[in-house]
């Protein structure tokens, strides 16, 4: 065990963060899976968001197999949980690397111990490449690739790797995008390639070629699908194109695939990848592994009427075989009106921004009473959910509801720790987030 493993484990959390029970004395990150804490028997502080560790375990050996089954890797992308200890397991059970999305998230996994990064963005100007400089002098046994769409990233970068002579290599990744960043035509590419050549050093390389077609959806299923066939045609008919000026020796990537469309990507990509004995495919999915009970499982949804999941030449259903594994917990605060319950949480714990958490279940006094198929959310303020409820819904003040919830990036984000739970939701073990 590593000394940056022992001393998180050895962080002490007290009731400064969600979850802790009050008044109890301060913990060891490690002991908190030891003192058989449920979310619903009334010790822990609610709200808090919990992690169900079978269905997280699942999801993994899961999306393994998908990917082992089509040649292809995975840098999961950390910004879903910007847990460490999970970002392990992830590289554990197969994964390629890890992706981040900014230079603090780099620095949050280069101290944790990994060295294989991808940085899915591009980051700034001349600052920007100093301050990468700066961390990754620090680890001169790192790969890290970035995204660049301009001459005027190539140059910053080319300029910061100048300054110094105790950098490790860094890979240059040529970003097509739609909807976001990323260069928009061939020809543009053909530029950012041309100022990347000019520039190249050692230390300094075109390794690849980059996209994201999440950021190409559109709510036009048909518009989506045209959206995304255009980004992947550029990106793979680049990659030739990038083979004529630099030769077949050196290794490339070609890297995309989000969680809800990498089925697409690897029907693109893979031919051409396949192609090219030096060359290899990297899908970025990172949410797949939590899923939710909202727009991933809508994606799902999708990616199974396409017959998109299928491992070993079998059609498996992705929506089925993925299961949801955060939760969020609130006690009910309030029935100030008949059909109207208040509980204690709201946009300070939970994510909004691709549908309201899900009421799926009620809890008293420790005992699981009833799903809660019948109520909705349809308001939250700072600290409050505002849900409706069925005539026959018998719901108390003092009450603990287990939410599902959508879009696992923006609601992890808003704690400190992540509770993972056994089957019997158990707290078993604790995972701390570096969201900064």
């Amino acid at each position: 065990m590593s000394d940056l493993q022992t001393a998180t484990e050895n962080v002490l959390i007290d009731e400064r963060v969600r979850g802790f029970p009050p008044g109890h004395p301060p913990l060891p990150l490690a002991a908190i899976g030891t003192r058989g804490w449920k979310p619903y028997d009334g010790r822990m502080a609610l709200p808090l968001i919990s992690l169900d560790r079978q269905a997280f375990a699942g999801n993994v050996d899961l999306m393994m197999a998908y990917v082992k089954s089509h040649g292809a890797e995975i840098a999961p992308h950390a910004k879903t949980p910007m847990s460490t200890a999970l970002a392990d397991m992830l590289l554990s059970a197969g994964a390629w690397g890890t992706t981040v999305a900014d230079i603090r998230q780099a620095a949050v996994l280069l101290k944790a111990g990994q060295r294989r990064l991808i940085l899915a963005n591009e980051i700034g100007g001349v600052s920007a490449a100093r301050r990468l400089a700066a961390l990754l002098g620090h680890y001169p046994d790192a790969e890290l690739h970035v995204f660049v769409d301009s001459t005027a990233l190539v140059e910053a970068l080319a300029f910061a790797w100048q300054e110094r002579a105790d950098l490790p290599p860094l890979g240059l990744l040529v970003e097509f995008g739609a909807g976001r960043a990323g260069l928009r035509s061939a020809e543009a590419a053909a530029g950012i390639l041309d100022a990347i050549l000019a520039v190249e050093t050692p230390a300094l390389r075109l390794s690849g070629i980059a996209a994201y077609e999440g950021a190409a959806a559109t709510a036009d299923p048909e518009e989506t699908m045209l959206r995304i066939d255009a980004l992947m045609a550029m990106t793979s008919d680049f990659l030739p194109k990038i083979r004529v000026r630099i030769g077949r020796e050196r290794p490339l990537l070609v890297t995309a695939g989000g969680s809800v469309f990498f089925d697409i990507i690897v029907a693109r990509l893979s031919a051409v990848v396949a192609a090219d004995p030096a060359c290899r495919l990297v899908l970025r999915s990172g949410a797949i592994f939590f899923h939710d009970h909202g727009v991933y499982e809508r994606g799902l949804a999708g990616l199974d009427a396409r017959a998109g999941f299928r491992i070993g030449g079998d059609i498996v259903s992705a929506a089925a075989g993925f299961r949801p594994a955060l939760r969020v917990w609130a006690e009910v605060l309030s029935r100030p009106e008949p059909g109207l319950a208040i509980a204690g949480m709201g946009m300070r714990d939970v994510a909004m921004d691709q549908d309201l958490p899900r009421p799926l279940a009620l809890y008293c006094n420790g005992v699981r009473l009833a799903d809660l198929d019948g109520a909705r959310v349809f308001r939250l303020n700072d600290q409050h959910a505002f849900l409706t409820l069925a005539d026959d819904c018998d719901v108390a003040v003092g009450d603990v509801i287990e939410f599902g919830i959508s879009h696992p990036c923006t609601c992890l984000d808003r704690h400190a720790i992540l509770y993972g739970l056994d089957p019997d939701y158990s707290v078993t073990a604790a995972y701390l987030t570096s969201f900064g």
